[in-house]
């Protein structure tokens, strides 16, 4: 070896020892406080004895549920209209638009009975099928409701079908962008995946202190508006069943809506314990801020609204949503309603099958809304058993579930895409109207206080406690030329271990300075160039940086635009956390290290945020702070569309209180080289 190079050479090596467990530090650490809360959540469901506690814990998760999502917006004209006609065998269909909220327009296709008026009516909203109320087993389903005598309304949530609110510029058929594999859009102007959709427009709301979950569930209370404002429609007779992502709108809108009287959510309720040891968190409307810490697990969506009649359905192969979680879910679900004294209005439909709205679920439902809706038992087969095969397929499944209508003739737009009528107006110009409202209110009120109470706004806001103390071990030391490296790790009562490397010079150090980067510990130019002019460099990680960091080799539906640690973000999310808090912790833990009055604060990239705060809060000791790579604000994430790894720097409601820019104000921090909200890191954190 050149002997030139052997410095480096041990500085790599120290650089790799006494390495902190790796990727799943943070996420095992996330998973045991969850399991800890889940478990305080079923010991308090397990003492429910007497009516009226039934009761209070029925209101108690129905006012926490609504206050969490946002305020529903006031009831304006529907304005509704059907556009055009199909005629099937033994039912029809309307195509029908019409303004949940003004130039806001639902496409939705009506299945009627051929037979006489008037019909109870079911729900369906699509789960996260790219084409919407086009994809053939949500067809299939309603066709069996219309053939059995009840209409069916199969409406496209926002972000897929014809309501995608991101339109490119594209001429020619396409495919997801998001995607390396090939997967045609169905539209050629749709840019992204339903799911990053949704996921874009959830940010934007967390920052709101909202959840995208109140666009979906308004969109079907407005679809019951519809249904019930229709002379061929039973109003008292509304049921609602839907799969997956459907599934979870059947959930949201059974517990919230009194006017449904029968619903059947599929392939989506589970404990979110099975859910979070298994895929995951999944989009952003399926996790309600802080709502395991609350006690409010999925099982309380069916409670919410016991004794009405509901049907789970899920597959045993369901490699999303765990067949045995389902199976708790019932369990609980069945013990509140027979304290309640209706048992047999819950029950558990299991399919040998995986994820999906498969014929098996399709009959079972389509029995279910007959027996409570029309209201007498009937035997309702789609395809009678003895017309299946000896050996039954999942393909032969799917094959079942062809669509009877194309895309094309589905069309309620004239376009294809309701975002291309005049006036349209999408979820984020939506939410970019509310954060300009909140801007007039919040400047108001921050402008009046004083900085201490700013402060104390700034701690309440991003749920920042007293935490306990920290203790330093240096685990190695390495000597360069001129300078010492040490590794140091930050071990404390809350919180996963973290890592940092001392960079100290010779003699008394003219300042000290915490140097906080999202390449965590492996930045060293900076540092190398700040040492090497007499200052003691502490380069700490964060987090979920560095060391910490999920794995990039992790196949998570949001990896590539929410980031490597989107399913951790998403499990504090749950527990009413966020990065930016735990963030801002570690680094006013790290800050305890050079026992001096006095420090710089430099803040990289994703660490520039919990920096900007930690200065803040740290007021008086932080001589200095500069920050590079940081977003200008909070509120061009909500009015931007297009962001990339936002996700890990959103905390709930924040801008009801404040902006990024109020507190670089109060500091007085330097921002160098700021970034647009839909830039992209060139390289891992790790």
């Amino acid at each position: 070896m050149n002997h030139k190079y052997f410095p480096i050479f041990l500085l790599s090596l120290f650089l790799s020892a006494s390495t902190l467990r790796g990727d799943d530090t943070l996420e095992i650490h996330l998973k045991s406080r969850f399991s800890a809360l889940t478990e305080e959540r079923n010991a308090a469901f397990e003492k429910l004895n007497g009516q009226v506690s039934l009761a209070q814990w029925q209101s108690e998760r129905r006012a926490f549920f609504l206050r969490q999502i946002g305020t529903f917006p006031a009831k304006t004209p529907l304005n509704p209209k059907i556009v055009g006609h199909l005629k099937g065998t033994d039912y029809r269909v309307e195509k029908i638009l019409f303004e949940s909220r003004p130039n806001h327009h639902v496409s939705g296709s009506l299945y009627l009975p051929n037979s006489a008026p008037p019909y109870p009516a079911v729900l369906i909203p699509c789960g996260h099928s790219h084409d919407g109320k086009a994809s053939g087993q949500y067809q299939r389903a309603a066709i069996l409701f219309a053939r059995n005598g009840m209409a069916a309304f199969c409406y496209d949530p926002v972000g897929q079908g014809e309501r995608y609110q991101i339109l490119g510029n594209h001429s020619e058929p396409s495919y997801f962008r998001d995607l390396s594999r090939k997967l045609e859009t169905p539209h050629p102007r749709v840019q992204h995946l339903c799911t990053s959709e949704h996921t874009l427009m959830g940010v934007g709301s967390i920052l709101l202190g909202e959840n995208v979950a109140q666009y979906r569930i308004w969109d079907g209370m407005r679809a019951i508006d519809y249904l019930q404002n229709r002379a061929d429609i039973q109003a008292d007779k509304i049921g609602c069943t839907g799969n997956s992502g459907g599934g979870t709108l059947t959930s949201y809108l059974m517990a919230l809506d009194d006017r449904i009287m029968a619903a059947s959510p599929g392939s989506y309720l589970t404990t979110f314990q099975s859910l979070i040891d298994g895929k995951g968190p999944q989009d952003a409307e399926q996790n309600i801020f802080g709502q395991i810490a609350f006690g409010m697990d999925e099982a309380d969506y069916l409670m919410m609204r016991a004794p009405i009649p509901i049907l789970i359905c899920a597959g045993t192969r369901d490699v999303t949503f765990d067949i045995r979680g389902t199976r708790e879910v019932f369990q609980q679900a069945n013990r509140f309603y027979s304290h309640l004294g209706y048992p047999e209005r819950v029950a558990l439909n299991e399919a040998d099958a995986p994820h999906g709205y498969l014929i098996q679920h399709r009959e079972a439902v389509a029995r279910w809304m007959h027996r409570w809706l029309v209201g007498r038992e009937k035997v309702i087969w789609e395809k009678p058993r003895k017309e299946w095969p000896a050996t039954i397929t999942d393909e032969f499944l799917r094959s079942l579930s062809e669509p009877e209508w194309t895309q094309d003739e589905l069309y309620c737009s004239p376009d294809g895409q309701v975002m291309l009528l005049e006036g349209e107006r999408s979820v984020f110009q939506i939410n970019a109207e509310k954060v300009a409202a909140l801007r007039k209110e919040r400047s108001a009120l921050w402008a009046a206080l004083p900085d201490d109470e700013k402060l104390s706004l700034v701690r309440q806001a991003i749920g920042l406690t007293d935490f306990g103390e920290a203790s330093f071990e240096a685990v190695s030391s390495v000597e360069q030329d001129g300078y010492t490296v040490k590794k140091i790790t930050l071990r404390r009562d809350s919180g996963i271990p973290l890592s940092a490397k001392a960079y100290i010079p010779e003699g008394k150090p003219k300042s000290h300075v915490l140097y906080l980067h999202d390449h965590g510990i492996s930045a060293r130019e900076e540092p190398e160039k700040l040492v090497r002019q007499g200052n003691l460099v502490l380069v700490a990680e964060l987090s979920g940086i560095g060391e910490t960091a999920a794995g990039q080799d992790r196949k998570s539906w949001g990896a590539g635009r929410f980031g490597w640690d989107n399913q951790e973000i998403l499990t504090a999310y749950l527990m009413g956390d966020s990065f930016v808090r735990m963030r801002v912790e570690d680094a006013l833990m790290w800050a305890a290290y050079f026992g001096v009055e006095s420090y710089q604060l430099i803040g990289v990239g994703e660490a520039a945020i919990p920096g900007l705060h930690a200065a803040a809060l740290n007021q008086g000791r932080v001589s200095s702070l500069t920050l590079t790579g940081m977003i200008r604000s909070w509120e061009e994430v909500v009015q931007q569309p297009e962001h990339h790894n936002q996700l890990v720097n959103a905390v709930h409601g924040v801008l009801r209180h404040y902006d990024l820019p109020d507190l670089i104000e109060l500091v007085g921090a330097t921002v160098t080289d700021s970034v647009d909200v839909d830039w992209k890191a060139s390289s891992p954190k790790q």
